[in-house]
């Protein structure tokens, strides 16, 4: 596959120019495209820049309102409440944290919800952004349903990602999870569709509940929770906390992020924000570490977040490899 480098720079400076090109307000435009290339960064390439032209088809079709102003309401000292008005969730989610992250240093704890909105990407470049305030994150977020219920063939729930981020003390996230209740992210499936390349079995299942291959039909399917009724029962978590805690639309009536048909899909996120040495009384960093360390001890354990920090300091130093079909796409869009 033809590739070309681009540096984290000029990442964040395509995807600002496509998106401002579609329609988007700048100030709206910019919160997306640092993101994306937090992601490409990550080396999470399926959320990255292969989104934008997505995003900007969903803004041109009314999908999402690129000219959006997200509201925000304080109505108790530990609780935020963002309106995203169907515009994108990263501008909404920075207005939050804007409030979130001096509510959770000065009373301990504070949770931040939003309704009205719409996929936000990767969750956990979210919640790095707690960590990196020296907060531990933890984020949800719903989806349209793609999941089916343990026993049952028809979706109701989405892929509906977790995160935690807990900081290092330096600025950085010492611990990193995040994840969503099936077993490979939608996006995945997705990218082989469009490759028309088979699926391992175990992602996503046909119809009739049975495991397949063809990514088309177990689109039209349903997506394979992680852990069978465990996964199920995260992503119930993960409703009730992104969508009934805040308001928003259940993944069950969200319009589809793909495609451009159903209007905007009104789905929602939850953030808490803690302030470690509130709640152990100092002991935060030295537990961590101690954790930390004793993983560290087991020739070839791995921490959750430590494939992304080494594709982070890559990026830094070399910048990405992106797709060239990907890029002329987006070229195409400006």
């Amino acid at each position: 596959m033809s590739t070309e480098t681009l540096s984290l720079d000029e990442i964040e400076t395509l995807a600002l120019a496509a998106l401002v090109a579609a329609g988007t307000l700048e100030q709206n435009a910019r919160d997306l495209a640092r993101a994306t290339a937090m992601t490409e960064a990550d080396g999470v390439a399926s959320h990255g820049l292969a989104y934008i032209p997505i995003y900007c088809e969903h803004v041109q079709c009314g999908k999402v309102d690129g000219k959006a102003t997200p509201v925000l309401e304080h109505p108790r000292p530990g609780v935020i409440r963002v309106d995203a008005a169907t515009g994108f969730a990263h501008p909404a989610i920075a207005l939050g944290f804007e409030t979130l992250i001096p509510a959770a240093r000065e009373l301990g704890i504070a949770a931040l919800s939003i309704r009205n909105s719409y996929n936000c990407g990767v969750l956990g470049v979210h919640t790095q952004v707690l960590a990196q305030a020296g907060l531990l994150g933890l984020g949800f977020t719903n989806a349209p349903a793609s999941i089916a219920p343990s026993g049952g063939q028809t979706p109701l729930v989405g892929t509906n990602p977790f995160s935690l981020a807990a900081p290092d003390g330096r600025g950085g996230a010492a611990v990193l999870i995040d994840q969503s209740a099936n077993v490979i992210a939608k996006s995945e499936i997705m990218k082989h569709a469009r490759e028309g390349k088979p699926i391992p079995e175990g992602w996503a299942l046909d119809a009739d509940g049975n495991p397949t291959t063809d990514p088309e039909t177990g689109l039209a399917g349903s997506m394979a929770p992680s852990g069978g009724y465990k996964g199920v029962g995260v992503a119930l978590m993960v409703e009730l906390m992104a969508a009934a805690m805040s308001g928003a639309t259940l993944g069950k009536d969200a319009s589809p992020f793909s495609g451009t048909t159903g209007g905007p899909p009104r789905t929602g996120q939850f953030f808490i924000a803690i302030d470690p040495d509130a709640s152990s009384n100092g002991a935060f960093a030295a537990r961590l570490a101690a954790l930390v360390d004793a993983l560290r001890a087991q020739p070839g354990a791995r921490l959750p977040g430590d494939g992304r920090a080494v594709a982070r300091a890559r990026a830094a130093r070399d910048g990405v490899a992106v797709s060239s079909a990907t890029l002329e796409r987006i070229r195409a869009l400006i």
